[in-house]
């Protein structure tokens, strides 16, 4: 750790449960080590809250080393924080100044409604993959990956796709509020493998429904998805997506 600590002022959003008025609350945290991560910094915070008897902001986390996708605040109007292609838990306080003020909000979609304070219900996401986001093999009879053959440039625009971790950043970046990076990423690792081309059609259809149920934004070619994701995942995904959706919806009302 850095012998020069510092501090700064979090205003962050405090609401007290869905449905509920929310406001922006400014919080003093001092001693703030360089080297910290940003939600180190919080739980710093939090744990002066507690002490002090009031009640610690609500935030997700849990791997910290940005694989699992729950970190998702906004940071200074910042999706993820000012660092490219990253996650909030790999943003560092060195990034920041000592007296800067600093905003911190949950994800602003109408899909994502806000659960506590930063903390905003992505299960929306979990009903798109359950309405098609996997392969279906029947006990036992699953071959073994190795023996069927994959072209290489297949296999790795596949993998690319599948370091999508669900985040929901895309989507908070969006003007629209759309879903697509995610719902392409998803449908797209599959698709692209011989495992995944029998349910395609199926697939296809069943996931851009589920998108659209849920009430997410369309696609305009704003590209900020692209911008903020942590994985680079690409915005080709979104028109392999659509060309997958076109053909499976052509091919259902023959």
């Amino acid at each position: 750790m850095s012998d020069k600590k510092f501090g700064v002022t979090v205003r962050a959003w405090r609401q007290a449960g869905p449905g509920e008025k929310g406001r922006m609350e400014s919080y003093k945290v001092e001693g703030v080590d360089p080297d910290m991560s940003f939600l180190e910094m919080l739980d710093v915070l939090n744990e002066d809250l507690v002490k002090r008897g009031q009640s610690p902001i609500a935030f997700d986390s849990d791997c910290r080393e940005g694989i699992c996708g729950c970190c998702g605040l906004v940071v200074n109007g910042d999706v993820h924080g000012p660092d490219e292609h990253s996650t909030v838990c790999q943003l560092h306080m060195r990034r920041f100044r000592d007296g800067d003020v600093i905003t911190v909000e949950p994800w602003r979609v109408k899909s994502f409604p806000v659960l506590r304070d930063l903390v905003v219900d992505r299960s929306s996401l979990e009903r798109i993959m359950a309405a098609g986001g996997y392969v279906s093999v029947n006990t036992g009879a699953a071959p073994d990956a190795n023996s069927i053959p994959v072209d290489k440039d297949d296999a790795e625009e596949a993998m690319d796709a599948a370091a999508c971790i669900g985040c929901g950043a895309c989507v908070a970046a969006c003007p629209n509020g759309a879903a697509m990076l995610f719902t392409g990423a998803k449908i797209s690792q599959l698709a692209l493998l011989p495992q995944g081309k029998p349910e395609k059609a199926k697939r296809a259809l069943a996931m851009v429904e589920a998108m659209d149920a849920e009430g997410f934004g369309n696609c305009t070619n704003e590209y900020e998805c692209e911008a903020v994701c942590p994985k680079e995942v690409k915005v080709a995904n979104i028109a392999r997506m659509n060309r997958e959706f076109l053909l499976a919806n052509f091919l259902s009302k023959r």
